[in-house]
């Protein structure tokens, strides 16, 4: 097989604009855009042949070429009706699928792949399109739920009566086609549901920072089409697939997923490394079976990608999921549990005014508020000041940061925004946590939608300070 740039298949690009994009236009979705998760085979973002729930980030695109060794030492012939007649020898191939992915709105994906693209040989031009939509709101942490779909042309052979149909693993193959009574094997169009988990790794010292996501899906089409047919696959999965992967830091910009997977036939296992946007990657395929035909055959290949960010001006820059800041406080030892008193005077109490805070938890809580501007807590109203550092308010606040005393712009989601007004209090009913900058918590009004105009981070208990996108800084800040 060969692998170069199309010139021409206008009816296979119509065909692709029809997958995805009516279902982006018309389907509510939400924002589940990721740019840790690798880069699939053949259909964009995934794990290594099955899709997973987020999608990239609004006005991403990535560019994936893939390639794999395909070696059998006898090579099945069947009949019409799909049984194995004869060997006709060893059977050698490279296999090289591309694809083109874009992220939209974030809460789609579109894109197209090119499985096999050879007008010289037999079986011709193989195309295709793919698409999927996040359906849960983004008010949903940590969960993740999409549909999709993928459409793949036919090769063409001769006689041109029989039904042929594209194959999970790419390339044209006579063999697989409807087989009468047997096996319909309807694998042009494969629609999907996939519902993805992402988890904080295991926080432990002697580990670097990782990510967990766990994927389950069902689909038609390829990821089950031909199950029935004893030299295409022996996987009774009806459609189900699923997978996992361990994100893992490995320092600025760069992190490592380790994959394993079953899409319905194969059991895969594969590596891949994002620099910063530039990826490469090593996989197995077919790891559960053993050299009976090319499909029940154990492939190895490699990938290489590139993810660039069109609304960041850069290539996307791989991040973990969001660690949230301990929200626990020091308490003072116990007073002792015997306390002789010769003589008790009830002492004056502090007076102040009640006042209603929202602190960095997005919690609400009652102080009394003296007239010096003192914030008073407990039954015997102590100036907190007094009990610092034992207690303090739950929350971490920007006060004392540099980049805050120093008016730095910070940045979230690809976005910059700079310091805004001043200081003012907030309702903690009115606002939501949307992040976090250098350990501090990001908040957003609950009313706004991404991508947020402007976001607040918290002072000091109580007081808050807005940030805002497109703000022009003056000279000297």
């Amino acid at each position: 097989m060969t692998f170069r740039s199309p010139v021409s298949r206008t009816g296979a690009a119509a065909r692709i604009g029809a997958v995805g994009l009516g279902l982006a236009l018309f389907v509510p979705g939400a924002s589940s855009q990721s740019s840790k998760m690798p880069s699939t085979l053949r259909y964009g973002s995934g794990l290594i042949d099955v899709p997973v729930a987020s999608v990239l980030p609004h006005l991403a695109v990535s560019g994936t070429y893939s390639g794999f060794g395909l070696s059998v030492s006898d090579r099945l012939v069947v009949n019409r009706a799909g049984d194995v007649i004869l060997t006709d020898g060893v059977f050698e191939r490279w296999l090289a699928d591309g694809s083109i992915a874009l992220g939209l709105f974030d809460m789609a994906e579109v894109g197209v792949t090119i499985q096999h693209y050879d007008d010289e040989t037999e079986g011709g031009n193989i195309l295709g399109g793919f698409a999927r939509l996040s359906v849960l709101p983004a008010s949903v942490q940590g969960f993740d739920l999409a549909v999709g779909a993928r459409y793949v042309t036919s090769p063409t052979f001769a006689p041109s009566d029989l039904e042929y149909r594209p194959n999970r693993l790419g390339y044209p193959d006579a063999r697989v086609r409807n087989l009468g009574t047997k096996t319909e094997f309807a694998a042009n169009l494969t629609p999907y549901a996939v519902a993805t988990a992402h988890m904080p790794g295991i926080d432990a010292g002697f580990l670097p920072d990782h990510d967990i996501t766990l994927t389950l899906g069902w689909g038609g089409g390829l990821f089950g089409a031909g199950s029935d047919v004893e030299w295409y696959g022996d996987a009774e999965s009806d459609g189900v697939f699923a997978g996992s992967a361990i994100h893992v830091g490995l320092g600025s910009e760069r992190l490592l997923a380790v994959m394993a997977e079953f899409n319905g036939f194969d059991v895969n296992a594969g590596l891949q490394l994002d620099m910063g946007g530039i990826r490469v990657g090593a996989f197995a395929l077919g790891l559960n079976y053993d050299d009976y035909s090319t499909f029940r055959s154990r492939k190895f290949g490699v990938l290489a990608s590139v993810a660039f960010c069109g609304a960041a001006g850069g290539l996307c820059k791989p991040k973990l999921s969001e660690r949230p800041a301990p929200d626990t406080i020091a308490l003072p030892a116990p007073p002792p549990d015997t306390v002789v008193l010769e003589r008790t005077v009830a002492p004056e109490l502090p007076t102040g005014t009640p006042t209603t805070i929202c602190l960095a938890t997005g919690v609400q809580a009652q102080v009394m508020i003296t007239a010096r501007g003192d914030t008073l807590v407990g039954p015997s109203r102590t100036p907190i000041s007094e009990l610092r550092p034992a207690v303090d308010f739950t929350g971490a606040y920007a006060d004392g940061k540099e980049w805050f005393t120093g008016d730095e712009p910070l940045e979230f989601e690809e976005r910059e925004y700079s310091k805004s007004g001043e200081p003012l209090r907030l309702d903690c009913a009115e606002i939501e946590r949307v992040g976090e900058h250098e350990g501090v918590p990001l908040f957003a009004d609950r009313s706004h939608e991404r991508p947020f105009d402007i976001v607040y981070v918290p002072v000091t208990p109580g007081v808050w300070q807005g940030y805002e996108h497109g703000l022009q800084r003056t000279r000297g800040q």
